[in-house]
């Protein structure tokens, strides 16, 4: 198969980016993370930098492959990640624009490689779980109910990859920020800290530049891992418990 890559070069933060043309020729078989390591050994024959982009595990479970492909996080119709995404999936000879997650909160390092660690910070400012030690206790001796254990799995299940925060016209970490602040709420070990826990992390995500959230609903679209948009009103009602009863 033949495409135009259409690639978004930048050199260091300081400088402008723009996108620059590449044709390729490549097998239908391949992944789009592939396709772009052919691309770079091409770059690198000729005496051209290659192209800088993340990527680690390579099996749809790290999210590192963070690229908007066609204007959509991993790829358009898409309900994994980038490294998961192959190219029979487009039309032969069409032209493919790649760039990096577009949010204020995630600065361009270089190419396509972007800063997250602003979801760092937000973890961060969640804090710990308070948890006796010594023996560990029997499994069965907190019992959890069915539902909330599903629901805190399924919260968990968020790989952080910032699909969310790309996708969302406002730039918004809300459904990366719920979801981690869930699975503990929904969990007996999290209650001590539940509500200024939640505080925590908002206070967090405000502060580092994410934008606001109007529940468009483009997040939960985007994200590889379909975490639920009503995490987003859990962490709301657990918001509203803080207001209302400070230092409760």
């Amino acid at each position: 198969m033949k495409f135009t890559l259409r690639i978004w070069r930048q050199r260091s933060p300081e400088h402008r980016g723009r996108l620059v043309d590449y044709p390729i020729e490549i097998s239908p078989d391949a992944s789009f993370l592939e396709m772009l390591d052919v691309l770079n050994e091409h770059l690198a024959g000729i005496g051209e930098e290659p192209i800088a982009f993340d990527h680690d595990c390579r099996e749809g479970i790290c999210g590192m492959c963070s690229l908007v492909i066609d204007g959509a996080p991993h790829g358009p119709e898409q309900a994994t990640t980038t490294c998961q995404l192959h190219m029979r999936k487009f039309a032969d000879g069409r032209t493919i624009t790649v760039e990096p997650w577009r949010a204020g909160a995630f600065p361009v390092v270089k190419d396509l490689v972007v800063d997250r660690s602003a979801f760092d910070e937000i973890i961060r400012a969640g804090g710990y779980i308070t948890a006796p030690t010594g023996t560990a206790p029997e499994a069965h001796s907190i019992p959890v109910p069915k539902p909330d254990a599903d629901r805190a799995f399924q919260a968990a299940e968020c790989i952080g990859c910032g699909a969310c925060v790309a996708a969302c016209p406002n730039g918004s970490g809300m459904l990366f920020t719920a979801a981690k602040a869930t699975h503990l709420a929904l969990l007996p070990q999290g209650q001590p800290e539940r509500y200024t826990r939640a505080a925590g992390m908002i206070a967090a995500h405000d502060a580092l530049g994410f934008g606001g959230c109007t529940n468009t609903g483009e997040c939960t679209a985007a994200c590889p891992k379909e975490i639920p948009q009503d995490v987003i009103g859990r962490l709301n009602r657990d918001l509203l418990r803080v207001a209302r009863h400070p230092g409760a």
